[in-house]
């Protein structure tokens, strides 16, 4: 692909046609010569026209930001009175860094090309009448209404609302040169195990084209004291993220390892369930279309060696509007489980006291069904994982096996587990928060006797602070 636009900008023809043209266009084309020439592998566009996303994964340093900076514009200019979009993790990091930094578009463009920059609304525009606009991925919403050419998206996997800005984004991008014009999404990003990005790498050779460079493939051009810090971290986990550009296995650095869930035989007849709890985690109403519902129903059984356990016996999640919400926790609550003098019936329902589940909390109470909330308090979702990991790492809660792989999970089971040992790197925490309250409230009401009892002589201020503070309070759940 260089080589051919090489020979382009230095074919005679060309050259003589430059020879007359104005100044504008002589600037561009020598600009842009200039880059192909300097420019690593890396950071030339890929040949072929069937992708639509460039997803370049590359380490610090690496030269991310100048190799989009430098494709936008010169599609802008080679695309007269088109717009493009510049998506970053917040506001500051599309100006700061996208517009404005040493590798941005200011830093790449010819200023003789350069109209107007409104450094408050983030746009910039061309004298061939192009518009490159900004928009923070910190706010989703703002990508409603405006429809793109294509677009740079920076540091993907550093977006906190990085599924809704994604969606809406691709809502965007349908504004079309001609009949056949392709919109293309430049997306650069030192990659994290981001459920997006994931899915991205799979898409590799369908609409995805994958580039992948390290730190050291633009290490001449980096400063000393910067070689100094990012390369202590060779031969580190930390590194070869940052460095080499790998995606790590987000269960690595999860609270919670896979092999402390243990593996209920799938040949063994499931055990007599004493209690049996649905744990629902309700998605925000305004956003349901991108938050899933989870549930996990857990029943508690006493193993022929050990202590009290927990059985996870169902395991869904799904993207719910609230009447639907409410029709699937009726049906799902009507559940009997296991078979004859075994059977049983749902004993409790358990609902964070949150955005669609106090409706949901309100309903259950007028259908005369046994709920009771959760209020999670001060704590947030780290420590209300970390707080009941050690349940986990005990041996406490059995996952079924899989009937045709020995030592897997049940194919239903594997998203709530992969969810749970992945978390904080994850995009959804659903089941996590599902698990985290159903844990506490099992271990709170006795079922779970993981920590050692209080001493009988204390006084309230030492329940309190050795975490026995439910034996004392109507609601245990508020710290």
């Amino acid at each position: 692909m260089r080589s051919d636009l090489l020979e382009t900008l230095q074919d005679p023809e060309v050259l003589q046609a430059l020879s007359a043209a104005p100044d504008t266009h002589k600037m561009a084309f020598a600009k842009r010569a200039k880059w192909l020439t300097e420019a690593h592998n890396h950071q030339v566009l890929p040949h072929g026209a069937w992708w639509s996303i460039w997803l370049l994964l590359a380490g610090r340093g690496a030269g991310k930001t100048r190799t989009a900076a430098e494709q936008v514009w010169w599609w802008a200019w080679e695309h007269p009175g088109t717009r493009w979009l510049v998506s970053a993790p917040t506001s500051a990091d599309v100006r700061a860094t996208c517009f404005e930094g040493d590798s941005g578009l200011l830093a790449v463009i010819p200023k003789i090309l350069i109209a107007d920059y409104n450094k408050q609304m983030h746009e910039l525009k061309l004298v061939n009448g192009s518009l490159i606009k900004g928009i923070p991925a910190s706010e989703p919403e703002r990508f409603r209404g405006p429809q793109f050419h294509g677009g740079w998206c920076d540091e993907l996997a550093a977006w906190d609302y990085l599924q809704d800005a994604w969606e809406q984004i691709m809502f965007g991008m349908r504004l079309k040169v001609d009949k056949d014009w392709k919109t293309r999404l430049i997306c650069t990003t030192t990659p994290r195990p981001k459920d997006l990005i994931v899915e991205l790498i799979g898409r590799e050779g369908d609409d995805v084209h994958l580039t992948t460079a390290s730190t050291y493939a633009n290490i001449d051009n980096l400063s000393d004291n910067f070689r100094k810090q990012i390369l202590q971290y060779e031969g580190t986990k930390l590194g070869q993220q940052e460095i080499y550009a790998e995606i790590l296995d987000p269960e690595e650095g999860g609270i919670v390892k896979r092999d402390w869930f243990k593996l209920w035989p799938a040949a063994k007849p499931l055990p007599k369930l004493e209690y049996i709890l649905q744990s629902y985690d309700c998605a925000y109403t305004e956003k349901a279309q991108n938050d899933p519902t989870a549930q996990i129903t857990f029943g508690v059984f006493k193993p022929l060696d050990g202590g009290m356990s927990v059985l996870v016996i169902d395991a869904w999640q799904d993207r719910l509007q609230y009447p639907d919400m409410k029709e699937k926790v009726l049906e799902e609550y009507e559940t009997v489980y296991g078979e004859g003098k075994d059977a049983r019936r749902v004993d409790l329902v358990l609902v964070e006291d949150k955005a669609a589940g106090i409706s949901l909390i309100q309903d259950l109470q007028r259908a005369h069904i046994f709920v009771r909330s959760y209020n999670p308090g001060r704590a947030d979702k780290v420590q209300r994982l970390s707080i009941v990991a050690n349940i986990i790492k005990a041996g406490r809660v059995w996952i079924p096996e899989s009937s045709n792989r020995k030592g897997f999970v049940r194919d239903w089971a594997e998203g709530m587990v992969s969810q749970i040992c992945s978390f904080p790197e994850t995009t959804h925490d659903d089941y996590v928060d599902a698990t985290s309250q159903a844990l506490r409230y099992l271990r709170d009401a006795g079922w779970l006797n993981i920590d050692p009892p209080p001493p009988e002589d204390y006084d309230e201020d030492d329940v309190i602070d050795a975490g026995w503070e439910h034996r004392k309070r109507e609601n245990p759940y508020s710290m």
